[in-house]
C-alpha cells in the first residue's frame, strides 16, 4: 500500500508502507531508503 508521510514542516515522501509504530508514525520504502514520519 501506498501512503505519505511528512518530514519536518513542508517535506513530503510517498513510498510502500513498512510498518506502523506505536508512536503513530509511519515507516515508508522509497527503493533502497527507509522513511520514518507523520501520516498526511
Amino acid at each position: 500500500m501506498v501512503r505519505t508521510i511528512t518530514l519536518g514542516s513542508c517535506v513530503s515522501v510517498q513510498g510502500i508502507l513498512v510498518r506502523t509504530l506505536d508512536n503513530g508514525k509511519l515507516v515508508v520504502r522509497v527503493g533502497e531508503r527507509i522513511f520514518t514520519g507523520a501520516p498526511v
